[in-house]
């Protein structure tokens, strides 16, 4: 090739010129495909990485009521025992109530009031309390009324069943007698 040859543009024919574009016309088409096929792919990554996202949130968030329910299950795993066992203390509380003052001082009489404490302090140790409802305002989430008698309005006025809570949890709701509003007055008592 000569000097001039290589200074000079070369001018190429019309067909050439044509022939040309579809080329380029080609790699733009090919560049924007791969520009869509990257945008497609970088949203399926995005999606992806969202799925994961949640399901790692979804494990923890099993992984925490997991643990949840095996410490419930371990606090109130013997309210069922507890339960049972509420109508025995009933019945050594009515006992002892009934005792009559010539076998107050008995040893055995000692020995079951003894019996009773321990059985008490075996199920408070166990978190097991006592609902407190004489002269309470009645709470129908702790309390539940039997009767309605002459008391101050909404308050409890005598206790027929003791209630008890295990932690938070009431096991068994205080039977009780809930006052109508009707107080009676003493009598003045004359001298």
């Amino acid at each position: 090739m000569t000097e001039k040859e290589r200074l000079e543009p070369s001018a190429e024919s019309p067909e050439e010129e044509t022939s040309r574009l579809p080329e380029d016309k080609t790699g733009e088409d090919e560049i924007e495909s791969l520009k869509r096929a990257l945008s497609e792919e970088q949203a399926k990554s995005a999606n992806y990485l969202a799925n994961w996202q949640r399901t790692q949130a979804d494990l923890s968030n099993y992984k925490r009521r997991a643990e949840q329910e095996r410490t419930e299950i371990a606090r109130f795993g013997n309210a069922s025992l507890t339960m049972s066992l509420l109508p025995v203390v009933d019945d050594l509380e009515r006992a002892l109530a009934n005792v009559s003052g010539a076998l107050a001082e008995l040893t055995w009489v000692d020995g079951i009031r003894l019996i009773h404490r321990k059985l008490l302090a075996v199920l408070e140790s166990h978190a097991v309390t006592e609902i407190k409802a004489l002269a309470e305002d009645f709470d129908p989430n702790l309390h539940e009324a039997v009767i309605h008698a002459d008391g101050e309005e909404g308050k409890v006025v005598e206790v027929l069943q003791k209630g008890y809570k295990l932690h938070d949890r009431v096991l068994r709701p205080a039977l009780v007698k809930v006052g109508n509003g009707n107080v009676r007055q003493r009598e003045p008592t004359t001298q």
